[in-house]
């Protein structure tokens, strides 16, 4: 169908003003309700008809009447309005911070351990917000962010990623996880350089903790990939080095909650400078809700701080 065939489409106005008269019945009382001249409701009215191509009203010199097709199509018109009213209810509530649905994507190796604080300052400070919470590895996680699936990203950085936006929260050393008889179990100072005799195991492929493991590998000399057995999961790979399997690192937010399951393991504590892993809240950038982002991150710091963590950014 050409534009030049499409039918017209009555206006909002000339709505306000036909609903005005069908429930009040008199042209003054309309206008003034509406806070429109009688002359511009008449005419509003008018154009309706000739729009919709029927008689609404039948006027007469002391009153003003609905036509059969009036009283049926007031209701109508009713509706659209009412609808209407809803979408600006809507869109009012929207434009208003921290309220709404917010999509949050979360890595698994921190989901466990800073999502109850997380949704506990939600809950608490933000009780309109509608918190969608997706746990998936950064490869997806980046991709539902960039496509439009996922707000905002809680997640291990620096991402280097064009179009992404970095929130910093707080900086975390790693501890070394051993079974009871390792001989560096429960030690403190530990230097990184014992990292290139170890049995280390890592998580499965696709987990950003296992490039972190492997570049603290690295950076203390040793070359290759430490062990050929891997966990899908951090409270996997804890189990193995409660077997005997080898040790590993652990983030400290981590630490009470995987170690407390089994009296079979030791913590070991790095030497300073220890090796750190940062996590942030990353956006789009130039995301529409930025601000509202940003307040969130700086309310997270603060929440974070009884954990085991040092918060950073502004």
């Amino acid at each position: 169908m050409t534009v030049g065939n499409r039918r017209r489409q009555p206006s909002l106005a000339q709505l306000r003003a036909f609903a005005a008269v069908a429930e009040h019945l008199h042209f003054r009382d309309a206008a003034a309700a509406i806070g429109m001249s009688q002359p511009a409701l008449s005419g509003a009215v008018s154009a309706l008809e000739e729009t919709l191509g029927v008689t609404l009203l039948e006027r007469t010199t002391r009153k003003v009447l609905l036509s059969p097709a009036g009283e049926q199509l007031a209701v109508r018109a009713k509706a659209v309005l009412a609808e209407v009213g809803a979408l600006m209810e809507e869109a009012d509530a929207l434009r208003a911070p921290f309220t709404g649905a917010l999509r949050l994507g979360v890595i698994p190796t921190v989901a466990p351990y800073l999502l109850p604080t997380v949704l506990r300052l939600v809950h608490d400070r933000y009780p309109h917000l509608d918190l969608q919470v997706h746990e998936e590895q950064t490869a997806n996680l980046l991709d539902g962010l960039a496509g439009g699936r996922l707000d905002l990203l809680l997640l291990a950085v620096p991402l280097a990623v064009p179009g992404v936006t970095e929130l910093p929260l707080f900086d975390e050393d790693f501890v070394l996880v051993t079974p009871l008889d390792h001989p560096l179990g429960g030690r403190e100072g530990i230097p990184r350089e014992a990292l290139r005799e170890l049995n280390l195991l890592l998580l499965d492929e696709g987990h950003c903790l296992r490039d972190q493991a492997l570049d603290i590998c690295r950076e203390a000399g040793r070359a290759g990939v430490p062990a050929t057995t891997t966990a899908a999961g951090l409270s996997t790979l804890v189990q193995l080095v409660a077997g005997g399997l080898g040790v590993t690192l652990l983030p400290r937010t981590a630490v009470d909650v995987e170690t407390t399951r089994s009296s079979r393991l030791l913590t070991g504590v790095f030497a300073d400078p220890a090796p750190t892993r940062r996590i942030a809240l990353a956006m789009r950038t130039g995301a529409a809700r930025a601000s509202e982002y940003g307040q969130l991150a700086a309310a997270l710091r603060e929440a974070l701080r009884d954990l085991p963590v040092r918060t950073v950014g502004h």
